[in-house]
């Protein structure tokens, strides 16, 4: 499936992802205590559809910042929560960087914290890694599944080759992102960010797609060198039930440069109905 192109990442965006703690475009922030940390969420309101809630996951060395645009098109037909992951964000830092599985009992904490109904859970990066291992262990929690930008695959699977394709893509990302990234490594701790790359490569995540029940898309920009073609067709086969959706004209962080394409495909997995996908 392949949908509209993306568009470009504004200003005005720029602006509603640096906004927290403070309310922006119906976006709001809270604090709880979760599995011992002090956790960060941004959230909306309830738009009153009945529709299931979204939880947006971010990826290493970001926070809820750049999944902001993507929260605010989702939030006129579903309930959005984008939590800060222990160490990034405005969430509690703990004194090392926590791995694939301690993000994933963390996340499982907070979805129990919240006790929410089963949501629709987009982990985007490394924070796709986070949500197929939470959907893996945690079935009952998770209604629908949104692997964007999933890595690290088994052919690229070193911090140097990691490394190198980041580089490349961010000859391919909107400029405007790069004051978020500044803000969230100087949030996370440079250490951190170093750190983390070292658990995503130490991740069979192949390991956790296969045990996935819930109704998945693969989704990823078309420009993506951090999960590449051969690797999104892979993640997608090994899902029993899967499907891949590839946004034209972007890059890794679709989430953040095409968010009306990826709220488009979210809807479409998790209510099939024009009158909710075309808001």
């Amino acid at each position: 499936m392949r949908l509209s192109p993306s568009g470009r990442f504004s200003l005005a965006e720029l602006r509603l992802a640096m906004a927290a703690p403070r309310p922006s475009a119906g976006l709001t922030s809270e604090w709880r205590l979760v599995d011992g940390r002090r956790t960060h969420t941004r959230r909306s309101a309830d738009p009153g559809t009945g529709a299931p809630p979204v939880v947006l996951v971010h990826g290493l060395a970001v926070s809820h910042r750049y999944l902001t645009p993507l929260a605010v098109a989702l939030a006129t037909t579903h309930p959005v929560y984008v939590p800060d992951l222990p160490g990034f964000g405005l969430t509690e830092r703990p004194r090392s960087a926590y791995d694939v599985r301690r993000h994933t009992d963390h996340l499982a904490a907070w979805l129990a914290a919240y006790r929410l109904p089963p949501v629709c859970l987009l982990g985007h990066s490394f924070g796709a890694e986070v949500a197929a291992s939470v959907a893996a262990t945690h079935p009952g929690a998770v209604r629908a599944l949104v692997l964007a930008g999933l890595t690290s695959d088994p052919a690229g699977r070193s911090r140097r080759t990691q490394f190198g394709r980041w580089l490349v893509d961010t000859l391919r990302e909107a400029p405007l992102q790069s004051p978020i990234l500044a803000r969230d490594v100087w949030n996370a701790r440079p250490w951190r960010v170093f750190a983390t790359p070292s658990h995503s490569v130490r991740n069979a995540v192949e390991a956790d797609l296969v045990r996935i029940t819930a109704p998945t898309l693969v989704l990823a920009g078309d420009r993506d060198p951090v999960a590449p073609p051969r690797w999104r067709d892979q993640a997608t086969r090994l899902v029993p039930d899967a499907s891949l959706v590839v946004v034209p004209a972007a890059a890794h962080n679709v989430v953040t440069t095409a968010p009306t394409a990826v709220a488009t495909a979210i809807r479409h997995i998790l209510a099939p109905d024009p009158a909710l996908t075309d808001r």
